[in-house]
């Protein structure tokens, strides 16, 4: 599909809450998406992890173990992504659906986050690198890197600590993705900048959008996200006639609402071939980085 000259899109600093009830929860997101949309964006984008506040409406008993809400919530993929399919459809917007687990055939949960087009496409992405508390949780690594061809452009997504890592993201700029969508649950400031620096750097490695959207608040009721803190952000590469400062659009820390900006790809197709700086093209004068790069490929799949 034919890349877009310009794109405007929100990303969500998205607050966990407690539901009382699935509906309830649902028209919270029927709310934001309408909210989103009505900003004018044409692609609205979740955090990593906003998938667990549906625990709250399944009872305590759900809510404040950890193994029931991962059951549970993964239980609820297929509603989720219907009801963000209906949203989709309804405004004519591209959304990332705040990922949540999936249960793969062997009893393990991935990380998934589902990327849906207006027209009923929905393309899947799974959390390739864990942390630490996912290793604990018992969670299992993604195995493929996937860029998704939609109306807007190729898009691929890096789940939270999948941004901290280079290769993944240059293996979907090769193939062709110029949109970057980072959701993150971070429950330290900390933890937020990491993140933020990821983007930043994939964004100016790839001369290339990289999008973060965060879970903010406190849920003391989760043990899965108890505490989170960040803000979300729309970078690009730090080159004149694009950016001073790398950033199109930053929120408040831990502030609820969205964060709007628009991205002007042509500038960012010209850098790659007129920029200041050849970061994307000049990659491979890195010594090793054939050889680094060569195994790691993405698959791409039309929406």
């Amino acid at each position: 599909m034919t890349a877009r000259e310009t794109l405007k899109v929100a990303t969500a600093q998205y607050p966990i809450d407690a539901p009382v009830t699935l509906a309830d929860w649902q028209d919270k997101i029927a709310r934001w998406v309408a909210e989103g949309a009505a900003t004018g964006a044409e692609l609205l984008v979740f955090p990593e992890y906003a998938a667990i506040e549906q625990a709250h409406a399944l009872g305590s008993d759900v809510y404040s173990d950890l193994s029931a809400t991962l059951s549970r919530t993964a239980e609820l993929a297929g509603e989720r992504v219907a009801l963000h399919a209906e949203l989709a459809r309804e405004h004519g917007v591209h959304i990332l659906v705040g990922s949540g687990p999936l249960e793969r055939p062997d009893g393990r949960y991935v990380n998934a986050a589902q990327l849906i087009t207006p027209h009923g496409g929905v393309g899947e992405q799974h959390k390739l690198i864990l942390t630490p508390f996912e290793h604990d949780w018992g969670m299992a690594a993604g195995e493929e890197i996937r860029v998704f061809d939609t109306g807007l452009g190729r898009i691929g997504i890096t789940i939270c600590y999948d941004s901290e890592f280079p290769l993944l993201a240059r293996a979907m700029a090769k193939a062709g993705a110029e949109i970057l969508l980072v959701p993150q649950c971070t429950e330290r400031i900390s933890g937020h900048y990491r993140v933020r620096t990821g983007a930043m750097s994939r964004a100016l490695e790839n001369q290339m959008a990289a999008i973060t959207s965060p879970t903010v608040g406190d849920a003391l009721w989760s043990p899965a996200v108890d505490r989170n803190a960040g803000a979300a952000g729309i970078y690009v590469p730090a080159e004149h006639g694009v950016s001073d400062n790398g950033a199109l659009a930053e929120g408040t820390i831990n502030e609820p609402g969205w964060v709007t900006g628009t991205i002007d790809f042509a500038r960012l197709r010209r850098l790659r071939s007129g920029g200041e700086m050849r970061n994307f093209a000049d990659w491979l004068n890195q010594p090793g980085a054939t050889s680094a790069e060569k195994d790691v490929t993405a698959t791409l799949v039309t929406l």
